[in-house]
């Protein structure tokens, strides 16, 4: 029974020509229900001697079976590879015509370059870097930050919402139009004192030219302690821009600006060169944490106070190497990376 049992299961594997068929095989042998399982299942019953001499023919069996099976197992798995390969094209006229030529490397892409400068500038002036999450909820990219639903500020912001079921608690999921979102988490997460960046990709579903783009980099600041003032941030913005830009002649203006999460809040542009023309461009939105962020946050605006920066990565690019056009940077065009 059991040498021709294990000649057509061997029959039946060399007969199978997939991968697939072979499963189909595998359980019709040594599934649940398989005639192998099925036959030492009648071992319980058997007197100790006929349990011996009969299991020891049906693991001879089993063996058979399993070494037949892997055998062919990897047969056909090398055949699967083997078709793919064909139907696959590969040029290699390349190589035939100038063998020795040499592979170029790659670079650190200058948006990187940057981020890694910024995070090494501020740690050294005593910031921790944070991460922050690119799918956000509406609470805590628009209503902890002072954006309410019925806020104008959100026509400014157009924003791209996901197709996924609505958080109860915190409303629609989306990718972040801004890192602020990110001080609620850390507030709640540390409490204060707190002085942190939180670098990241934000998304905003808006027409793209010269200096916008649908997603682009910002870093995000937040100092929170007792008795902070504004002529703090604008000390640490000094610093941090003197090391930056090097030996680069920089102009920078400070004017008022309107941020719903800051009070009062300030905007920072620099001079930016285009050819022959020079105009203002927008780099930095600043302020004093209002007092509803604070309270989001879990701290105490009667204790604590503290100011708050983001300003667009990728625009700072622009200006430190002369970029005229912000789409170039997410171009992955190698006639402007291999520049850096």
């Amino acid at each position: 029974m059991p040498e021709k049992l294990l000649k057509q299961a061997l029959e039946a594997i060399q007969a199978a020509s997939t991968i697939t068929a072979l499963k189909e095989v595998e359980v019709k042998y040594l599934g649940r229900s398989g005639q192998i399982t099925e036959l030492l299942k009648t071992l319980k019953d058997l007197s100790p001697e006929e349990k011996r001499s009969k299991g020891q023919e049906i693991q001879k069996l089993k063996n058979g079976f399993t070494e037949a099976y892997t055998t062919r197992e990897r047969y056909l798995q090398k055949a699967e590879i083997d078709a793919k390969l064909q139907a696959e094209f590969f040029d290699i006229t390349l190589n035939q015509i100038n063998p020795q030529r040499s592979l170029e490397s790659g670079t650190i892409h200058p948006l990187s370059r940057l981020q890694r400068e910024v995070e090494q500038i501020f740690a050294e002036m005593g910031f921790e870097i944070a991460d922050g999450k690119e799918v956000e909820s509406e609470y805590y990219n628009f209503e902890a930050l002072n954006i309410p639903s019925h806020h104008p500020a959100r026509d400014m912001q157009d924003t791209f919402f996901l197709d996924h079921p609505t958080d109860t608690k915190h409303g629609h999921l989306l990718l972040r139009t801004h890192t602020s979102p990110g001080q609620i988490r850390m507030m709640e997460k540390h409490g204060a004192p707190l002085r942190i960046i939180i670098p990241g990709r934000v998304f905003r579903y808006e027409a793209t030219d010269a200096t916008h783009d649908s997603t682009f980099n910002q870093v995000e600041g937040l100092f929170i302690d007792q008795g902070i003032g504004l002529a703090h941030l604008k000390g640490i913005m000094n610093e941090f821009l003197q090391r930056f830009f090097g030996d680069k002649e920089i102009k920078v203006r400070f004017r008022p600006g309107y941020f719903p999460f800051v009070e009062p809040g300030i905007e920072m542009d620099m001079l930016w060169k285009k050819g022959n023309q020079s105009k203002w461009l927008e780099v930095m939105g600043a302020g004093m944490v209002h007092p509803n962020v604070l309270k989001a946050g879990g701290l105490d605006p009667e204790k604590y106070q503290g100011w708050a920066f983001g300003f667009g990565l990728t625009r700072m690019a622009m200006l430190k190497y002369g970029i005229d056009d912000i789409r170039l940077i997410h171009s992955n065009d190698l006639r402007f990376l291999n520049q850096f």
